[in-house]
Parts: structure tokens; sequence; C-alpha cells
């Protein structure tokens, strides 16, 4: 049949303003990772507001406010399975070169509403066009250190000189700093200032003196302070502590989402990105230095600091993350043997990394325990060595990799399982991260089988069936509440220890998306949340790979039982440990030895900033922990297996699972 004459006209006209590509496409929006089908023609303002993905707008989308701005990644994206053309978006329209010529858009970034989908794209919404930031929660946490940085100040008065007795004032400035036990010589910046300092100030100086061996610059007498920062890169978020290393006292802290996510959200997944990318490294690079930078100078414009005042900055990741803020292409650690490029303690001056700080400023990494275990496990470790020594203590940090380290009987090992993402948000169907609106909570009535949430910035709990729902927007369900809803659906008898779902125990709580059985745990007009069979599945693999490999290193050390378990990081921070246990991803764990210690890697890195003999305890114990490379261990696979199952759930229902083979037939 023919299409009518104003039908075949239209279609024509798309042909020639989208070209061949006409027709439905897939959208990714990133941080948030959301999936939207859009059609050709359609702005990805309008596609973006249909999916609830946050974005800035006061006009309307009508191209007035220039809020809406927005980066399109090109490439191949392997976790989407998605390439992304240049030709996939329209070109810009005349409101977008206007505002790239005054200044209101960078040539990097689009207006939503004026760019129309013509293909398959990966759309990175920016931090400053998103209507809320993510909750990213990493608060410091106490520690106790001595206070004995690097980089100290030392004001000195170098004598008047004479004819008889004239040294000259780099000479006299050595002499003086011995009298402090040290024994450093002016570098030439310091050469260059020394005189007029001295001229102005009745020969007093102050002078900045890095690891008592190099006078690094020198001040005229003022009351003015050092100050250093830590800093924990983590694949997710960045977390930055500042320091005034005069007094010890913490000063600033900031957190923000690593850009690289955009990329993907795991590391493999930014790794494959490098890998099928020319030039992809660099991008993922400049990504995470500019962060850093921005970040940094933030702290220096709030605390109304001069240019050369913040000069130490410590560092701590994973080994990708490492690798790629240190211009190294991490390739290597995504193939086995997962090699290093460096393990040691590296020192970087800041200024070969384009920092934006003074030119003595110096950034140092954290040294790395293995190809998968990074300097962030290191300083977490650094925070709670002397507790677990002569213990048998596990320290896991559960993340898109989770890194383990295990102290018994005089000795210490470490490995990484790969876990995923899915623990965190991402892989799960109603999955978002830890921002205002995610379920964190989660409670499953047995009787009626019936859910209620507590959410992300509301204290109160909220359910469909009590009519407590309201207004209230909810988002999805992050990391905790993703623990919490596993355990309920198992303790409720919803749920069977292989993780299949028992539909008929809440016909009114089921249904089916295709073939797949899913439970709805909040009946919200317009968004309601489900968790889906897949959903289900996704934890298990995660849980299974962290449970597979702590009992793998556990055996490695004859390790039987743990007297303590400590989870580090902000994740950890928010789960409840009674779940951690029910779920069954740590063998031997009853929830009264599971304790929280914060985001440990970002104190350890404090540690090492404030105290000299805090980097040096780390570096020496680095050397002597024993690795494990889990996935390749011959028990891998069967403790795998083992740990697939619910432990709290009913017994697996082998009735189901018949009657599921029936229908098939």
């Amino acid at each position: 049949m023919k299409l009518p004459m104003a039908c075949r006209n239209m279609k024509l006209i798309q042909k020639e303003r989208f070209g061949p590509n006409m027709g439905s496409h897939t959208i990714i929006f990133t941080p948030s990772g959301k999936r939207a089908t859009a059609e050709a023609g359609q702005s990805v303002y309008d596609v973006a507001l249909e999916t609830g993905v946050d974005i800035q707008s006061i006009c309307g989308g009508k191209g007035l406010c220039k809020r809406c701005q927005i980066e399109i990644d090109p490439g191949k994206h392997a976790k989407f399975k998605l390439e992304v053309l240049e030709e996939n978006v329209s070109k810009l329209s005349p409101t977008e070169k206007k505002a790239i010529h005054d200044k209101e858009l960078s040539e990097t970034r689009r207006l939503a509403c004026r760019a129309k989908v013509c293909g398959d794209l990966v759309v990175n919404i920016p931090a400053d066009a998103r209507e809320a930031e993510s909750s990213i929660q990493k608060k410091s946490t106490t520690f106790e250190t001595a206070l004995n940085p690097s980089i100290k100040l030392h004001m000195i008065k170098l004598p008047v000189p004479t004819l008889e007795d004239n040294p000259s004032d780099g000479e006299a400035l050595s002499a003086m700093l011995a009298d402090f036990g040290v024994n450093a010589r002016p570098t030439h910046r310091v050469l260059t200032k020394l005189q007029p300092i001295l001229a102005q100030n009745d020969r007093t100086v102050i002078c900045v003196v890095r690891d008592e061996s190099h006078i690094v610059d020198v001040w005229p007498p003022s009351p003015f302070d050092l100050y250093g920062a830590a800093i924990d890169v983590g694949s997710t978020s960045v977390a930055m502590y500042v320091f005034d290393l005069t007094t010890g006292n913490l000063v600033f802290e900031k957190a923000a989402m690593n850009p690289q996510i955009r990329f993907g959200e795991d590391l493999m997944s930014r790794v494959s990105y490098v890998m099928m990318n020319k030039g992809g490294e660099h991008k993922l690079t400049d990504d995470i230095r500019r962060q850093v930078s921005t970040m940094l100078n933030e702290a220096i414009e709030h605390l109304n600091l001069g240019p050369n005042q913040l000069l130490e900055i410590t560092m701590v990741g994973n080994p990708i993350m490492h690798h790629f803020f240190n211009g190294i292409n991490p390739v290597e650690l995504g193939l086995a043997p997962f090699t290093l490029a460096v393990k040691h303690w590296l020192d970087v001056p800041a200024k070969d990394l384009n920092m934006g700080l003074s030119d003595v400023a110096r950034i140092s990494w954290f040294p790395l325990i293995g190809g998968h275990v990074g300097a962030d496990t290191a300083a977490a470790f650094l925070t709670q060595m002397d507790a677990m020594q002569g213990r048998s203590v596990l320290l896991v940090d559960i993340g898109t990799n989770a890194e383990i380290v295990l102290t018994h009987n005089g000795k210490t090992a470490a490995a990484s399982s790969p876990t995923g993402p899915a623990l965190e948000g991402a892989e799960i169907s109603s999955g978002v991260r830890a921002s205002l609106g995610a379920i964190e909570r989660v409670r499953i009535d047995p009787v009626t089988k019936d859910g209620k949430v507590k959410i992300i910035g509301h204290d109160e709990w909220i359910s469909d069936s009590d009519g407590t729902l309201g207004a209230h927007r909810i988002t999805g369900i992050c990391g905790s509440g993703i623990f919490e809803v596993m355990v309920e659906l198992a303790d409720a008898g919803l749920l069977d220890q292989s993780g299949l779902f028992i539909p008929t125990a809440a016909p009114h709580r089921f249904s089916q998306e295709g073939n797949v059985w899913q439970y709805c745990l909040v009946n919200k007009a317009k968004n309601p949340i489900f968790i889906k069979q897949t959903d289900i599945r996704a934890v298990q693999l995660a849980k299974a790979a962290l449970f597979a490999g702590v009992q793998l290193l556990a055996e490695s050390l004859g390790c039987e039982a743990f007297d303590e378990i400590l989870l580090a990081g902000a994740f950890g921070t928010h789960l409840d440990s009674k779940y951690v246990a029910d779920i069954g991803i740590i063998p031997h764990a009853p929830a009264d030895k599971i304790r929280s210690i914060g985001n440990a890697a970002g104190m350890g890195a404090a540690m090492a900033l404030l105290n000299v003999d805090e980097k040096n305890k780390i570096i020496a114990a680095v050397k002597i922990i024993e690795k494990m490379e889990t996935a390749l261990e011959p028990k891998f696979q069967e403790y795998f297996v083992d740990a697939m199952k619910f432990p709290t759930a009913t017994a697996i229902n082998t009735d189901y699972k018949k009657g599921r083979r029936r229908r098939r037939k």
C-alpha cells in the first residue's frame, strides 16, 4: 500500500535533513548511564527530558538560556556496544555558532536543545549542566599521626657580610640551615629571588625546604603557611583533602565525579576505549588531570592562598587511574600478566603534568601493590596496619574491582576480584548512583510482600501500599539499596537460594517483561521501580567473584576465620553490616565482626602527606606483601559457583524450575 503524498513528502524531507540514518537510534547518557531510544530529528534535550536525565534549562529548550550544554563522545564504545560517528548528530545550528562566537559555549560542546539525533549517540552531561549532582560522600575520618611533612618552613636571618667575611648569600643560607640539622643547597629559582628579599627584610628570609635536602623556594618573612593536598582518585569519584602543613589542620575538602565515567563505568571499559580509539588515552588523561587541577585551584581560591603556598600533593588510586593520570597508557593492565609500568613511590613535578600550580609544587603517588591492587589499597592498609598486625584481619574495598588485603600469622597478602559495577548501581535495570532521590534502604514485609524504602534526602520510610509515597521523586536504587533488596527478597520468600524469583509467593507484586520476571518494589506512576531477574543475576556474579577471591586469599595464608572484617571506601561506609553478612559476599563474615572504616584510602594519603615516616612505612610494607591473581587460581571457578547462592533464602524452588521447563516445551 502506498503512503499518502504528504507522508511521502515528509519522509523525503526527513531523509534529506537527517541523512540515511533516519529511524530509531540508541542514546546513552553519561554519567547516569541511562539508555534511551530516539527518533531521527528529535533534539537531545527532548530525549533527555523523556528519559528523566537531569539537565538544566530555564527557557524550556528554546535555545535562549544556553544552559543545556552537552558533550558528544565519538568513537567506539565497547561498554555500550555502540560506534558514534560525527554524522550521528546534526551540524552546528546558527544559535550554537553564535554562542561559540560569544564564548557562551565552548567548541567541544553542543546545546542539547539544538543538537538533533541522526544516529546512535553517547552524550555526556557535564557537571555544570546537571540539575542535581551525585551525592558523593567521601568525608574525612579521624586518624592519628605525628606532624612531620616532607616540606617545611625555616625562618633564617643571615649575618651581615664584611670585606673580611664575605661568603655568597647562597653559601650563608646553607650554613645557617645546618643549625636546623638540614643539609640543603639552594636551587636556581632560589638564587634568583634571594638577594632582593634579603635587602628588603633586614637579611631575614623564610626557606621552603623539601626532603631536608633541597631549598625549593624563599619567601619574605610573613605569617603565611604551607599547604598540601591528599587526593583519592577513584574510578567513580575524586576526593580531595587540603591540610595546613604548618599546623596539621584539615582546612578544605571536596569531592567530585570522575569525568572518565563517560568512557565506561568500569575500568576495563575505559581500557577498551583506549584500545579501540586512537588517541583515546590522551582524552582520559586530560579528563582526570583537568578535574584534579580544577579542584586544587578551587581550594587555592577558597583559602585565598598565594601562588606558591600549595606545594605538596599526595595521591592514591587504582593502577589504571594511576597510569592514566601520569600519562602512561594502561593497555598492558588489560591483558595478562597485567604488567605495571611502575610500582614504586613516584614523585613528579606538578609543572610536568600541566596542573596550573607553582613551578615547585610536587605530586607524589603511593606505591602500587600489584597489577590490579593499587595505591588506594596501599593507603587504606596504611591506616590500619598497626591494628592489623598480629591478628587475622580482612580489609576489603568493594567497588567495580574489589581489592582485598589479609593479615594472618605475621604475613600479609593482597588480591583483587572483578566484581564489576553492579553493586554500585550500574548494570541494574533501575540502578543509579548515590544521588538525591535514590533508594538507599529497603524493607519487604514477609507477610504482605510489599516493600518500603528510604531515599537519599528524606529520612522517613515511604511505600506505595500505605499512602506515604506522595510526590517523592524516586530516581532508582543505589548500591546500599541493592544489597538490602536482595537480602529482603530472600528473607521474604520471594527468592530461592539459586537466585530465581518465586512469583507465586506474591502475584500482586510480580509481572513479566517479555520472558523476564520482575518484582515491583515501588509502584509509582510513570516511574515504577522494578527488580528484575537479570538484576539478581548481575548481583550474584559480583558477590560470587568477591567471595571466591577472599576464600582463595584466606586459604593461601591458612586463615580459617577472621578476627575482624574492615570495609573501606565511601560505598562501604553506607552498607549495613547485617546485609553484608546475609547476602553471602564474604566467607566467615558474621555481622558483629564487620566494621566500616570510611574513606581509608584518602586518609592514608593524608597520613603520608603529614608525616614522612608514614610514607617510608608504607613503602617498606608494600615490598613484602604477597600478591595473588585470584582469577588464575584453579579453585576460583568452584568457589565462584558455590557463592552464587543466597544463604538466607528458602531452598531451591525445584517445582518452579520444572514448570519453566514444561512451558518451554
